[in-house]
């Protein structure tokens, strides 16, 4: 332990203040694991022995396994019914057939049902301790070897007590789902004696797929927190293995991953939650005690606002069956670089244009909004190879050659942000004129046209003619 506390006083580093990288870097230049890093500080700043350390982490859990416990065995929820009992037991179906993949889903869930009926010690809201305690029972009823279970439980509250001081509004981001993802990434990766640079890798992989992502259906409509939880766990898997067993490479720094989940989540508090709660309002669970204490023009005029969100629901998606590609045909055009939004919807835009233009080229202008223009490193060369050579969405080789190209030939390029929400515009300039095409991207190699000059009639039907999809 004195190697480790050396480390930290050379880095500058304050014990009781580590973040995750900090305890990676740290574990990396002692040779030691992220969990003897995480226990050392704990040591240290709680002024206890390893053994009182490892004995508090696990007996944290005491009330979390009781819930557990029942949740498998006798509990019922008002919003998920028995399923902790249904997948317990002898003759039990399997969600996975990995064992202990398998135990700790079926404890995770269980774990929700025990909530519902005795409540949880929560972590950063309430479901993030779902995943861990399930995690933890998984381990403790697999693994002889105390100090095993109680460090790699060190890890994963160390990453879960970072996201509960993130959780400032609602949202499953930073608790069931984004905590419950992270913290069992590195839990996973620390159990099978992953590097520090792996864990690292597996925490940042799993936060990804949680930015934003709202917990308001779980408050109060039934069984739909079941994959919120149970996602984190397989999430959690899977980050773990891609770190474990690839070299996938992941740039990204794990605080920097953690303190953008922190940053995103009250916004999508404000933005995101209120649309949920209006479309998930009329599946909301209520009680009938309470309710005979509402005003019966309170709930009229509720039940009329939910008889319009379904229908205004149902509108949607019919004009989403009606749009929807055949199954026969179901695809968009072929796209290099990626990403169909980030290149194809560009492209497209930029070959409308080499069309358009006549003359010998000597000026490429590219206008992009803010997200567009920060993915530049993948759309302006599919928009060069379409606007210089008129080259399709799917060219792989125009799409690698086209930077050497341009500059042999001399022609000039600007890149420019532009703040008009979706907008995508490509100006060429040549030995005849000014021509330029503007639109909206959509994705999928789609676009908006929303103007072209000389003509923007022009330029719908060269898209017809290059089968590009225009939308209105």
């Amino acid at each position: 332990m004195n190697n480790i506390y050396d480390v930290i006083k050379e880095k500058g580093l304050k014990l009781g203040e580590l973040t995750i990288g900090d305890c990676i870097k740290v574990a990396q230049a002692t040779k030691t694991r992220v969990s003897d890093v995480i226990i050392a500080e704990a040591m240290e700043v709680n002024q206890m022995s390893k053994a009182e350390v490892n004995s508090a982490v696990i007996a944290s859990f005491s009330h979390n396994l009781y819930a557990s416990e029942l949740g498998t065995t006798s509990g019922s929820s008002f919003l998920f019914g028995t399923i902790g009992k249904e997948l317990s037991g002898k003759g039990a179906p399997k969600i996975v057939d990995d064992d202990f993949l398998n135990k700790t889903l079926v404890y995770t869930l269980g774990t929700q049902v025990g909530n519902h009926s005795v409540g949880l010690q929560p972590c950063a809201g309430t479901g993030d301790s779902c995943p861990y305690t399930g995690f933890v029972r998984a381990m403790i009823e697999d693994i002889k070897d105390q100090d095993t279970i109680a460090r790699v439980a060190a890890v994963v509250l160390k990453v879960g007590t970072m996201f509960r001081v993130g959780k400032t509004s609602t949202g499953c981001n930073m608790e069931g789902f984004g905590a419950g993802s992270a913290s069992l990434a590195a839990g996973f990766t620390e159990l099978s004696n992953g590097t520090p640079e792996q864990l690292g890798k597996a925490i940042v992989l799993a936060i990804s797929p949680t930015i934003a992502n709202p917990c308001t259906p779980r408050v109060m409509v039934a069984g739909l927190c079941a994959t919120h939880i149970g996602g984190a766990v397989m999430i959690g898997k899977l980050a773990s293995q891609l770190a474990l067993q690839t070299t996938i490479p992941v740039t990204v720094p794990v605080d920097v991953m953690i303190s953008m989940a922190a940053a995103v989540h009250p916004i999508s508090a404000k933005a995101i939650v209120p649309t949920v709660i209006q479309y998930m309002e009329p599946f909301f669970k209520t009680n009938g005690a309470v309710e005979d204490y509402v005003c019966s023009a309170v709930k009229e005029v509720e039940e009329e606002r939910k008889e319009e969100i379904i229908e205004k629901a149902l509108e949607q998606a019919r004009y989403l069956a009606k749009n929807a590609n055949s199954i026969i045909k179901p695809f968009g055009m072929a796209v290099v670089g990626g990403s169909s939004q980030a290149v194809g919807s560009p492209t497209n835009t930029a070959r409308i244009a080499h069309f358009l233009s006549k003359g010998e080229i000597k000026k490429v202008i590219i206008e992009l909004y803010p997200e567009l223009f920060a993915r530049r490193g993948i759309n302006v060369p599919g928009m060069l190879m379409a606007a210089v050579f008129g080259a399709a969405t799917d060219d792989g080789k125009a799409y690698r050659e086209v930077m050497d190209k341009v500059k042999e030939k001399g022609i000039e390029v600007d890149i420019i942000q532009v703040e008009e929400s979706q907008i995508q515009r490509v100006t060429i300039e040549t030995t005849e004129g000014k021509y330029l095409v503007e639109a909206l991207n959509r994705g999928g190699g789609r676009l908006v046209l929303t103007r072209a000059v000389p003509s923007t009639e022009d330029a719908r039907e060269i898209a017809d003619k290059l089968k590009i999809e225009l939308v209105e």
